[in-house]
C-alpha cells in the first residue's frame, strides 16, 4: 500500500499552486499553512545547519549524551592504535588506492565505483556541486545537510514529508523528479525502509541517492543498496565511518555509484581530500575482522533499543511513530522543548527535533546507550515529566 505522505516546496517555487504535482499524496507549502507530520504550524524556516553536537557543546560538554549518535566506547583501542602508527607517515601525501579498494571489495564493486569523501558530508555538497537538475526532492524527515547543500549551491528543492501517523513509511514522489534524496535508516526517525522500496523510487533520467551513513548500525544490513549495480537511472549510496567507529573528528565517508558520476564527482574534490590516518581507517574498517565487530555491535546495539522502547512505553505522553532500526529513537510528548531543557537540568542532553522539517517543537530524538544509562535517563526524564 502507498503510504500517505505530504508534499512541500521551497518559498522560491514558482510551480502553479506550490505543489509537486506528479504527487498522489496531500501538498502544502512551506509558509506553515498546513500542519506538516504534527509539526505546530509555523512560518519560520528549520535550522537546516543545527546538528545534535551543539547539544554537548560548551555548558553542555559535562552532560549524558543522548543528543549524538555516536557508539559510546569508541574508537576500539585496536582502531586507535591503527591509527597513531600512521603519523610516522604524515610527511608524505596521501594515497587512496589501498582504502579505495578495501572499501570496493568490502561491497562487491569496482574501485571506479567507489569515492573516499572526507564524511558523507563533503558527498552531499559534491552531489549538490555537480548534479544539474530540474526539480529536485528531498524526503523529509531526515538529515538536513543534504538540501543545506542543495540550497547553498542554488538548487529550488521541494520536499515530501512522510506522516508519522502512518509510521514515516516511504511512498510515491513525483514523477517527474529527476533528484531524489532520502536516508535509510532515516535520521531521526529511526526507521527502516524496505530495500525493494527505496530501488522502486529508481527511474531511467532519476538520480537517487540514499544516505546509509546508519546502515552499520542494522545488524546485516539488511535493506542496504550498498552493492545493488543493476537499477535504472543512476543510484548513489553514501556511507560514514562516524558512527560505529567514533571517528567524527577524522571525517572519513564513502560514495558508491556509476562510475562516470563517481569521476566527476571526485573532479569536484581539492587535491588528497582525505588524509592518511583518514583512509588507514577505511581500510582497517572494511576488513572481515572489523566487519564482524560492527555487526556483534549492531546486534548488542538492537537489544539496548529495545530496553529503551520498551522504558519509554511506561509514560503516556511519550509517542513513538514507526518502528526504531538504528541507533536512536524519535518520541513525540507534548511540551518536548520544556522537557528538554529540564533533562538538561538533570544531566542529561537530547536532540531536539523542531529543526527537522515536518516535525515540530514536540519532538525529540534520543541516542540508544547501555541499560544502566538507559536507566538512569529514564528516572530523569520521569522527573522531568513530573509536574511542578
Amino acid at each position: 500500500m502507498t503510504a500517505t505522505h505530504r508534499t512541500s516546496t521551497d518559498r522560491t517555487d514558482t510551480d502553479r499552486g506550490g505543489t509537486d504535482r506528479g504527487d498522489t499524496g496531500r501538498t502544502s507549502t512551506d509558509r506553515g499553512d498546513t500542519d506538516r507530520g504534527g509539526a505546530v504550524a509555523t512560518d519560520t524556516e528549520p535550522d537546516l545547519r543545527h546538528h545534535g553536537d551543539a547539544e554537548v557543546r560548551a555548558e553542555g560538554s559535562g552532560l549524558v549524551d543522548l543528543a549524538v549518535n555516536v557508539r559510546t566506547g569508541t574508537p576500539p583501542a585496536w582502531l586507535r592504535e591503527h591509527l597513531a602508527a600512521t603519523l610516522g607517515t604524515l610527511a608524505a601525501y596521501p594515497d587512496q588506492s589501498a582504502a579505495r579498494a578495501a572499501v570496493a571489495a568490502r561491497h562487491g564493486r569496482p574501485v571506479e565505483e567507489v569515492l573516499l569523501t572526507s564524511g558523507a558530508a563533503e558527498a552531499f555538497v559534491l552531489l549538490a556541486r555537480v548534479l544539474t537538475a530540474r526539480h529536485i526532492v528531498v524526503v523529509h524527515p531526515q538529515f538536513t545537510e543534504p538540501e543545506a547543500a542543495l540550497r547553498d549551491a542554488g538548487h529550488r528543492v521541494h520536499r515530501v514529508l512522510l506522516s508519522p501517523e502512518d509510521g514515516f513509511r516511504l511512498g510515491a514522489v513525483p514523477e517527474q523528479a529527476d533528484l531524489v534524496v532520502l536516508g535509510n535508516p532515516t535520521n531521526p526517525t529511526s526507521v527502516l525502509h524496505p530495500a525493494e522500496a527505496v530501488a522502486a523510487l529508481a527511474r531511467p533520467g532519476r538520480t537517487l541517492v540514499v544516505d546509509e551513513a546508519f546502515m552499520d548500525t542494522v545488524p546485516g544490513e539488511r535493506e542496504s543498496l550498498a552493492a545493488a549495480r543493476d537499477l535504472p537511472g543512476r543510484v548513489v549510496v553514501l556511507r560514514s565511518l562516524t558512527k560505529t567507529w567514533g571517528l567524527a573528528g577524522l571525517r572519513i565517508g564513502y560514495a558508491l555509484g556509476p562510475a562516470p558520476l563517481i569521476a566527476a564527482l571526485g573532479a569536484a574534490q581539492p587535491l588528497w581530500p582525505v588524509s592518511t590516518p583518514a583512509l588507514a581507517a577505511a581500510e582497517a574498517c572494511s576488513g572481515p575482522a572489523a566487519l564482524a565487530e560492527a555487526d556483534r555491535a549492531a546486534a548488542e546495539l538492537a537489544l539496548w533499543r529495545d530496553y529503551l522502547v520498551k522504558g519509554l512505553a511506561a509514560f503516556p505522553a511519550v509517542r513513538l511513530h514507526g518502528e526504531p532500526a538504528a541507533s536512536f529513537v524519535l518520541v513525540r510528548l507534548p511540551g518536548a522543548a520544556a522537557v528538554r531543557a529540564r533533562l538538561r537540568e538533570l544531566g542529561f542532553a537530547v536532540r531536539r527535533g523542531d529543526t527537522f522539517p515536518g516535525l515540530g517543537e514536540d519532538w525529540l530524538r534520543i541516542a540508544v546507550r547501555d541499560e544502566e544509562t538507559t536507566d538512569r535517563f529514564l528516572n530523569a526524564l520521569e522527573a522531568a515529566l513530573r509536574p511542578a
